[in-house]
């Protein structure tokens, strides 16, 4: 299947299918013959340019498809669909020919159409001027809006600008903020400066993997007392190594596959944020890191009001951090990826509790749990919260 472009020439009123015979004839000059070509535009394709195409490129009409720009993303599968790509594609592969079942997908798309409440958020990371580095967990923050019915828009800030005295004018009118996954300690004590705004601002947080290390850094140094907490990957003398490598990296000295990766169990604890949020005991995370909280921390971070909210199931690694719900809205971290887990039609449920939160706080409604309630109440007839 081949994808190409129909432009619209203003002068001349005119569709040119010019581009899409000499990307084709390229293809044949490397051997390359195409069943399908999908013709990108931004009108529909009339039938008599499809046979024009379909003489001078030897596909058959059918297999000419004319996608026209849609307002979302989620809209393509549909416009494909109503174009008969599913079903030349089961012909041209010999497979039987099924009517897909489309009307999830089809509430999905008019969900996303319907949200109309803008959520501010902040991606506080140090890649952000390359977005598709936090591409899932755009997505997942998207997904969770669907939920709740809020159109999700990414703030993208550096965290060299959130570091010090400018975290307060760079993350103030946010709605919500995440700190992602990362390596390298430039730009850490921008994420240290942002969580510490959230957690002092009531602002809704979102910590994954080495967001949930910043979160318990900034909370040794600012709830414990301990004055240069940090991680021993950033800062190897440092007095208070809040986090540090699992005992079983000790000893290795190359990283990539000897780091902890893969899908690893977690125990929740009941009566948590996160308990209430998955519904679940024990649930299964996907995680790349080495680095953990340091057991002989977790007694003063605990004694100084973080949750330690979930653990490997022998109790040993922590999982989840949170703040009680009494204290903050909705303050929760996680060491694992979780917007790997997070599809269209099954948001995730720690974005789908974060989002909503973030929308409450738009609303200029005070966020009290149990919020997530509400987005399964949203949720329960549309969308399925995945678990």
């Amino acid at each position: 299947m081949h994808v190409t472009l129909v432009p619209f020439i203003g002068p001349s009123g005119e569709q040119k299918t010019k581009p899409t015979q000499h990307s084709v004839t390229e293809l044949r000059s490397r051997g390359i013959q195409p069943d399908a070509i999908v013709c990108r535009s931004d009108r529909p394709i009339p039938y008599r340019l499809k046979e024009k195409i379909s003489s001078l490129c030897d596909v058959p009409v059918a297999g000419i498809v004319s996608a026209v720009d849609a307002e979302s993303l989620y809209e393509i599968p549909l416009v494909l669909h109503d174009e008969g790509l599913d079903d030349y594609v089961c012909r041209v592969l010999q497979l039987d020919e099924r009517q897909p079942e489309l009307a999830e997908w089809r509430t999905l798309v008019e969900r996303v159409k319907a949200a109309d409440q803008e959520v501010h958020i902040g991606m506080v990371g140090k890649y952000v001027t390359l977005p598709d580095a936090y591409l899932s967990v755009v997505e997942a923050l998207r997904h969770g809006g669907f939920a709740c019915g809020a159109k999700v828009v990414i703030d993208w800030i550096a965290s060299d600008e959130a570091e010090g005295l400018l975290a307060e004018g760079r993350l103030a009118g946010l709605d919500g903020i995440v700190v992602p996954g990362g390596f390298g300690v430039r730009g850490i004590e921008g994420k240290i400066a942002a969580t510490a705004y959230a957690r002092e601002h009531r602002v809704p947080f979102l910590g994954l993997c080495l967001g949930m290390q910043c979160a318990v850094v900034e909370f040794a140094r600012n709830a414990c007392g301990l004055s240069g907490a940090n991680s021993s990957e950033f800062d190897p003398h440092t007095p208070h190594a809040v986090i540090d490598l699992m005992d079983a990296q000790r000893d290795i000295v190359d990283m990539g596959g000897t780091m902890r990766l893969g899908s690893w169990p977690a125990k929740l604890e009941a009566g948590t944020l996160v308990r209430e949020l998955y519904g679940d005991e024990v649930v299964y995370e996907r995680h790349r890191h080495r680095d953990e909280v340091n057991n002989r921390s977790r007694q003063q971070l605990v004694e100084a009001g973080l949750v330690l909210s979930g653990t490997s199931p022998d109790g040993h690694l922590v999982e989840y951090i949170e703040l009680p719900q009494t204290v903050h809205p909705f303050f929760a971290a996680t060491q694992a990826h979780p917007e790997f887990k997070s599809r269209p039609t099954r948001p995730h449920p720690m974005f789908a509790g974060f989002v909503a939160a973030a929308a409450f706080r738009a609303e200029g409604r005070n966020p009290h749990f149990p919020f997530a309630n509400a987005t399964d109440s949203v949720t329960s007839s549309t969308i399925e919260v995945a678990s």
